[in-house]
């Protein structure tokens, strides 16, 4: 895709400043890449995180003006990491859309091109969640491109793509949050997919579907939903005999353990949904990750009564069972997203201590092998 032909670029400062290293009493070491203010604004919501092609880290935030909540004016901020995450830029604004929301970030990167894609969601920042689920706000939420060449210092100007990713009986949508992949093998090498989920209009079922993209991000479709209803937030994941994982979060109150489904088509169509009792939750967004083959890393808070505890977990068969368990930060914890290293090292972003700050953790090479 020819980045020249689209809008001008958000420009973002390079120069780097020494994030504080926040040693705490815990089995992880942490470092402060935003802190939200004590009063509550602005503060600093739902981390996304990806390894850019030429090998720094990027972090994508919701930076709220208007408080904790979910609606009101909201902007996409980013830092970036040459270091491993050691040190983090100062604050770029991705996308500043006034007063109205502009959140949801998912990230995904094309290995062929070495573009990197952000989509994302919109809405009206008067309109709450409620009112767009029931029908009676003033607009609806809308999906959007974003795209970077430049190793993700500067991104496109927004693109709406709500006509191809959403049907007009869906009124609630988000993308992501969190992170993407590209396939690696069989008949759909080089596919984009970006995990989202809806909910229907008439019965008020939310579900979780996949938005896909054949041609390197010019043009994105819908892919597959999840057979049954009652998730949302997911990620995926491609396993090494080309299956795909999609990993749920989870509203059936009979479990308090995350839901999977499987896709044999590249995401066209999702099937066996079933509970993972071993991946517990309060109900809560999660991350979930290829290692390499075979190992998959999934991090949430694991617990079935609040949000605390965040864990890392590993499997070294594809998520047929979770072999280890790392607690990275005991206190309260929410949204994470995940990011492997080709050293092995796994890194996880998360939010941290009631959304008072987002973290980052990193895990050795050592933990993740057999």
């Amino acid at each position: 895709m020819a980045l020249a032909a689209l809008a001008a670029p958000v420009q973002g400062p390079a120069a780097l400043v020494q994030a504080p290293a926040d040693r705490v009493q815990g089995p992880a070491d942490l470092v402060e890449v935003w802190r939200s203010d004590p009063d509550g604004s602005p503060t600093y919501r739902i981390p996304a995180l990806i390894r850019t092609a030429g090998g720094d880290l990027l972090a994508l935030a919701e930076k709220r003006h208007g408080g904790r909540g979910d609606a009101g004016d909201i902007d996409l901020v980013s830092r970036r990491s040459s270091d491993g995450g050691a040190t983090w830029s100062v604050e770029s604004t991705l996308w500043d859309d006034g007063p109205n929301t502009a959140g949801n970030p998912c990230l995904v990167l094309d290995r062929t091109t070495g573009v990197l894609h952000l989509l994302a969601t919109r809405n009206l920042g008067h309109d709450r969640e409620a009112e767009i689920i029931a029908g009676t706000s003033e607009g609806t939420r809308t999906v959007w491109h974003l795209a970077s060449d430049d190793d993700g210092r500067s991104f496109s100007a927004p693109r709406e793509i709500t006509a191809s990713a959403k049907r007009p009986d869906w009124t609630w949508y988000a993308t992501g949050p969190g992170a993407g992949i590209q396939l690696g093998g069989g008949d759909h090498a080089g596919r984009l997919l970006v995990p989202c989920d809806h909910i229907e209009a008439q019965t008020r079922r939310y579900f979780s579907h996949v938005l896909l993209s054949d041609d390197h991000g010019a043009t994105w479709r819908l892919g597959g939903s999840s057979p049954r209803d009652q998730v949302n937030e997911c990620e995926l994941a491609e396993l090494a005999d080309g299956r795909l994982l999609l990993n749920m979060r989870n509203y059936e109150r009979s479990q308090h353990a995350r839901q999977v489904a499987l896709s044999t088509d590249g995401g066209e169509t999702w099937s066996d949904q079933r509970h993972d009792e071993a991946l517990i939750e309060p109900t809560c967004q999660a991350s979930l990750r290829r290692v390499r083959p075979g190992v998959l890393a999934f991090s949430n808070p694991a617990s079935t009564e609040r949000r605390a505890r965040m864990t890392l977990r590993l499997s070294l068969d594809d998520g047929a069972t979770w072999a280890k368990e790392r607690v990275l930060y005991p206190g309260p914890s929410a949204y994470s997203c995940l990011a492997a290293l080709p050293s092995g090292e796994i890194l996880c972003l998360f939010e941290a201590d009631d959304y008072g700050r987002i973290v980052l953790a990193r895990v050795e090479a050592e933990w993740s092998r057999p």
